[in-house]
This record gives structure tokens, sequence and C-alpha cells, in this order.
């Protein structure tokens, strides 16, 4: 038995993790300082750079989706006006991944001072920091890819270890 389908339907959630973890380390502390207009434009400049605020254009589709969906299970023959209000609303909605970026900007602004914020921008507008932003989404997919065969492979053998240690107890397997 192999884990790699369970490992396999956990990669999207490792990714959302991932990047929760990201904006949890920019979470304000204790100690945050409030953040000047400068610092923001600069926070608010790091989220785009950075690609975070990529992040939330496909939030706000899967938002609009899943409540179609609501609708279409409990009455199918709700089809074509649906899609018509759901381009609709992806238009409308739009906009409003906006207020994600500026939560996130206020997070960076909070937690880095205004020289921070120079220093991190100066390095992804870098060449090796554009480098970094365009080689870490490769390296997150070929790492995640090597857990899951690293998993599978693990799992062989820990149920093979166990099946021997059960069997030396007597155990008829």
């Amino acid at each position: 038995m192999r884990f790699l389908p369970v490992i396999s339907s956990l990669i999207p959630s490792i990714r959302v993790a991932t990047i929760a973890a990201m904006m949890a380390l920019a979470a304000p502390s204790a100690y945050a300082q409030k953040p000047t207009p400068a610092a923001l434009l600069m926070a608010n400049e790091l989220a785009v750079t950075t690609g975070t605020t990529a992040l939330f254009g496909p939030l706000i589709v899967g938002v609009i989706e899943q409540a179609k969906n609501l609708y279409l299970q409990q009455n199918p023959a709700l089809a074509t006006d649906l899609n018509v209000i759901v381009a609709q609303l992806r238009t409308e909605y739009a906009p409003r991944a906006g207020e994600l970026t500026g939560h996130v900007a206020t997070l960076y602004a909070e937690a880095f001072s205004e020289q921070e914020l120079k220093d991190v921008l100066a390095f992804y507008k870098s060449a090796v920091g554009k480098k970094l932003l365009e080689q870490q989404p490769k390296i997150v997919d070929a790492s995640l890819k090597y857990a899951q065969d690293w998993a599978g492979k693990l799992s062989d053998e820990v149920i093979a270890k166990m099946r021997d240690e059960l069997k030396k107890k007597g155990h008829a397997l």
C-alpha cells in the first residue's frame, strides 16, 4: 500500500500552506509599527513583485464557481443563466482582489521597516532575485514530486518492516 494518492491530493494544500506560512511570517508582531504611506507603497510593490497578488485572482473565481455549483446542484436547468451571471460577477468582483493585496501590503509594512522593504525589493529586482522568483515554483514542484516519490518508497519500507516485526511477535500475516 502506497500513500502516493494521498500525497498527490495534498499538493494543492501544501502550496496553500506554504503561501499561508509566508504570509504568517509577514504578520505583525506585538511590536508592529504603524506603517507609513511610503512603506505601504513599497509593501504593495513587494506583494506584486513576488507574485503574491497573482494568487488572489483564482480565489475570487473559485468562490464564484462554488456558488454557481451550489445553485446547479439544486437546479441544473439554471446553467445558462448562471453562466451569464458568473461572467458578470467575475468582472464585478475582480477589483476586490485589491482588498487582499492591500491587506498583505499592510502586513509586510507592519513587519518590515521602510529600509528593510527597500532592501527586499532591491533583492527581488536584482538578477538573482528575479531568478529566484522564476525558479522557485519549479523547485517547489520538483521538491513536492520528490517528496511524493520518497514518501511512497518510505511507505513500502515501513509496511515491510512492520510486517517483519509483527511476524517476529508471532502474528500470521
